[in-house]
């Protein structure tokens, strides 16, 4: 009927008893008539217990070394389920990473996947075999057969790779959670299980800390239209559907390091309102937005970035059409915000800019990948584009600049990224996503294979789904912030060059909308979080060039946490901000910088207020079930 790759993790056979389990499942899903490849991970904590020992022998293990002693691992693993398979009569035949044929870059302990040989695998499929494979390893070339190991996520990664690579109808990752939650469990106990959830909804909520899948994985799946169920392998319930966008018929070729990005979108139809000098306490984002969602203004980029003193400033972007409106409601906020701030100097004020344009480069690969939004930035800089405002996602970074230099910046990232004329998008942020119906390689075999696995609805192209899917906490940020850097073009592609150029990861980036004239030259801040143990680093290598570079002070903050709401449904919705930034408000949590993506809403606020603004947004959104969820010691 189908052929499926299902993926167990270490949990999922961490005992004989749990291998016996899996086994059962496997035999029961065969016996149905359909085709199976098993990926699996180490047993329990086989690969923390082999690292442990590594660790005793040397500090600072040989990386080879490490390849070869935690491939084995997933070696044990294999031999043990096919036994178990065996045991029952099912034919099976047990697989490692470089049997399978899964060839990798020669990056030992970091390997991303080239591309998988299929044909000895597609051969012992054809011969009615389970094929047990070993997840999370690979092999440099077939000429050099060096074992290398994917990192984090590898075992996810490896299955989505094998079903892209035989074209199978879908992929089960089977977990010891029963699918994907609105949050984490472990800090709201009420979590509701999501029936079904976009790719990129996915990818965000991954990155964000979700660790029921690997981002690297759900990228795979985006790419090349992989549908995707996230099951509890202690039970039989239906799981967690992930929606993949319609296939763009990719080359299997580099599977992992193909372009980061598929498309350039622009939209000229934006401008700009700003307030400046708002006053740095709670409540303030709730109050604007509040309003601004009784007016029915649908907000696009939403910004707060941080400055020295005790205000903020809060930009947004809206289409022109509603631009009075938006204005107006900014306008009338502003004096009761004035009547707050002090001294007189600090009063706030709203600043209005039309003919903006705001242009964006899209794509999951660039994920993980420092060096994507630099290259967009130097781009720019090249083209004598000047960037107003910066906003980021995983998926995307978009940028507002004069609506006059649009083409120009439209022209110069479809040439740097490679990108056909035909897959420039006006406004593509705006519209909900489409999904495809199926392959055509799947839609050879029986459409009952696959309605009997999936929710229905789930190819439906009018599909509407809740504004918010889900809430996540990343605890493990920490926030750089450059003082009176130059207001040029090429600035922001320096300084995220250099980050690039030292591999390191950046998620927020604010550019603040105050301007200041300080030697003749005009200067804005610039803030953005990195991962916290890239921070002091960041922070010393940033301190050595700012003086060459003409910036002020590099500022350093340990202390923060980012909550996040995710769900492609708040596209063309008023109050989704609003929402959030009132349940902060309500309790005092004060927002230190704000930035949104068209599916995507960050707020930055002190650590130890993390898990309580989480828990707060999630309730505001009535993500809470009556079932409370215990993930398996």
């Amino acid at each position: 009927m189908a052929l499926i790759v299902q993926k167990y993790g270490g949990t999922s056979v961490g005992s004989v008893e749990r291998i016996q389990a899996v086994a059962q499942r496997v035999y029961q899903t065969v016996k149905t008539g359909n085709s199976l490849v098993v990926v699996v991970s180490a047993m329990g904590k086989t690969t923390d217990g082999l690292v442990k020992i590594a660790n005793e022998i040397s500090p600072n293990p040989n990386r080879r070394e490490m390849d070869m002693l935690l491939s084995t691992g997933e070696q044990v693993t294999i031999a043990l389920v096919s036994m178990a398979l065996q045991e029952i009569g099912q034919p099976a035949i047990s697989m490692t990473g470089a049997q399978v044929g899964i060839v990798t870059e020669a990056e030992h302990t970091r390997a991303r996947i080239l591309h998988i040989e299929t044909n000895r695998l597609s051969r012992h499929i054809n011969q009615g075999k389970v094929v047990v494979v070993a997840g999370f390893q690979g092999i440099s070339s077939l000429r050099d057969m060096e074992i290398t190991t994917l990192g984090r996520g590898g075992s996810d990664t490896s299955a989505v790779a094998l079903a892209a690579a035989l074209q199978a109808d879908f992929c089960e990752i089977y977990t010891d959670v029963p699918g994907i939650l609105t949050t984490d469990p472990r800090l709201v106990p009420e979590a509701q299980l999501m029936d079904e959830i976009t790719c990129n909804e996915m990818l965000e909520l991954a990155s964000l800390g979700a660790k029921v899948l690997h981002p690297r994985a759900v990228e795979i799946a985006r790419n090349y239209g992989v549908p995707l169920v996230v099951r509890s392998s202690w039970t039989d319930a239906a799981g967690t559907w992930v929606r993949s966008p319609k296939n763009q018929e990719r080359s299997l070729v580099n599977l992992e390091i193909a372009r980061p990005v598929d498309n350039v979108e622009f939209d000229t139809d934006q401008a700009k309102v700003a307030l400046l000098r708002v006053p740095d306490k709670p409540g303030v984002a709730a109050r604007l937005f509040g309003e601004i969602s009784r007016q029915d203004v649908d907000v696009d980029l939403i910004i707060q970035s941080i400055h020295e003193g005790n205000s903020n400033d809060i930009a947004f972007t809206v289409t022109t059409p509603i631009l009075k409106r938006a204005e107006a409601v900014a306008a009338a906020i502003a004096p009761a915000l004035r009547s707050q701030s002090h001294p007189k100097s600090d009063e706030a004020e709203v600043m209005v800019e039309q003919n903006i344009a705001k242009v964006s480069i899209a794509g999951a690969g660039m994920i993980g990948r420092p060096g994507v939004a630099a290259k967009m930035f130097a781009t720019l800089a090249e083209a004598e584009v000047n960037i107003q405002m910066i906003s980021t996602s995983e998926v995307k970074v978009s940028c507002v600049v004069d609506a006059t230099e649009c083409e120009r910046a439209v022209a110069a990232l479809r040439k740097a990224f490679e990108i056909e004329a035909d897959k420039e998008t006006r406004g593509q942020g705006r519209q909900k996503e489409t999904f495809y119906t199926q392959h055509s390689a799947r839609a050879k075999r029986p459409a009952s294979a696959l309605s009997a696995a999936m929710p229905a609805g789930l190819y439906s192209t009018q599909h509407s789904p809740p504004p918010v899917r889900g809430v996540a906490l990343d605890m493990n940020q920490a926030r750089l912030a450059i003082r009176q850097v130059p207001d040029r073009p090429g600035m922001a592609a320096r300084l995220f060059g250099l980050l690039a150029q030292h591999n390191v990861s950046v998620d927020m980036i604010i550019q603040s909308q105050r301007c200041r004239v300080i030697d003749g030259i005009p200067r804005r801040d610039i803030a953005f979080t990195v991962s916290r143990i890239d921070g002091e680093s960041t922070q010393k290598m940033l301190t050595q060039v700012a003086a060459e570079l003409g910036w002020g002070e590099v500022v350093l903050d340990n202390a923060i946490a980012k909550v996040s709401i995710v769900g492609a449904g708040m596209v063309g919705q008023p109050g989704i901000a609003a929402k959030m930034f009132e349940a902060l408000a309500q309790h005092q949590i004060n927002i230190q910088m704000i930035a949104t993506s068209e599916i995507k809403i960050s707020c930055v606020v002190a650590q130890e207020q993390g898990v309580k603004a989480l828990q707060l947004i999630h309730a505001a959104f009535g993500l809470a079930g009556s079932e409370k969820f215990i993930i398996p010691a």
